[in-house]
């Protein structure tokens, strides 16, 4: 599991930053990657990089404002040209009249996909996703307009098989084992009934995700990124610049540090940075937020950041 950052500006496109796009890279895990906003130029980022457009699966959109969708039409149409197929569907999650804001754009411009879209219209706080893998929570943010963020959690692993008790049993190897890890009761041909729970060890936890759209502070966010190993959060402006922040429905990295702290994550990214902070005023930014929360990065574009299983 892998968060590759597409753009991490906000508003407008920089010389340094592009405005907001996240990957998150899934390949090992389920063999997909997740988009949350496509910014304008998102497509020209992906070029950038190692990630194919037919591996994106599923794209989540916090909200409306430009430099959170404009990008979209060119990557849905270039995601066609590159050869995507009717078998490899996308699933696009965003507000009330982003699907009306596709389909214009791809009717104005008569482009027509190889592929279905299915769109998901985020009208309240809930679980949008899950299959034997994965959920994704969203809930409402306080942002200008509606806003949302997610919460993206990966289930459990099972317990590893311990092979070693098994051969010191004499439990004979091959098929047996795959229903041993599997958590079934077998019999084996001498009559011995042997139970695949006692011989599996402690389940691997899974790992969580909170990425935000621009928000205000609100009581919503620590919910979001309760115990994350992960949170995503907006760093629009300085530390003393709350209301200025406020003022604008953003957040300064004080803030977003705050949050983190309160919610027990293990790592803070700040993104969404402002045009108005560049080379050290962008890194204070970061030093600042450490000040509250030390494992705080402050992302650039195409960052790469692992998202390790947690130690017990």
């Amino acid at each position: 599991m892998e968060l590759e950052f597409l753009g991490t500006g906000a508003g407008s496109p920089a010389k340094t930053r592009n405005v907001t796009g996240i990957a998150l890279k899934l390949l090992e895990e389920i063999n997909e990657i997740w988009l949350f906003d496509v910014g304008e130029g998102t497509q020209h980022q992906i070029l950038r990089t190692t990630i194919r457009p037919r591996k994106i699966r599923r794209i989540f959109i916090t909200h409306l404002h430009g430099d959170h969708i404009f990008g979209l039409p060119g990557f849905l149409s270039s995601r066609s040209f590159q050869g995507a197929q009717k078998n490899e569907p996308l699933t696009i999650y965003g507000p009330k009249g982003l699907q009306d804001f596709v389909q214009a754009s791809l009717r104005v411009s008569q482009t027509k996909l190889s592929y279905r879209i299915n769109f998901v219209v985020l009208n309240s706080e809930e679980t949008i996703f899950e299959d034997d893998h994965f959920r994704v929570v969203t809930k409402y943010l306080d942002h200008r307009i509606e806003c949302f963020g997610f919460r993206v959690e990966e289930k459990d692993y099972p317990g590893e098989l311990m092979v070693d008790k098994l051969r010191a049993e004499h439990v004979p190897a091959g098929p047996l084992y795959g229903q041993l890890k599997a958590g079934q009761t077998v019999t084996l041909a001498d009559g011995r009934i042997i139970r695949g729970q006692d011989y599996l060890g402690a389940p691997k936890k899974g790992r969580t995700i909170a990425i935000l759209g621009d928000t205000r502070q609100t009581a919503n966010i620590a919910l979001l990124a309760q115990n994350a190993d992960v949170l995503v959060h907006e760093s629009t402006f300085a530390k003393n610049e709350e209301q200025l922040a406020h003022n604008y429905y953003h957040s300064t990295c004080v803030q977003a540090a705050k949050v983190a702290k309160k919610a027990k994550v293990k790592k803070l990214i700040l993104t969404h940075i402002s045009a108005r902070y560049v080379g050290k005023k962008a890194n204070m930014l970061q030093k600042d937020a450490q000040k509250v929360f030390k494992n705080t990065k402050l992302a650039n574009d195409f960052d790469v950041f692992k998202v390790p299983f947690s130690k017990r």
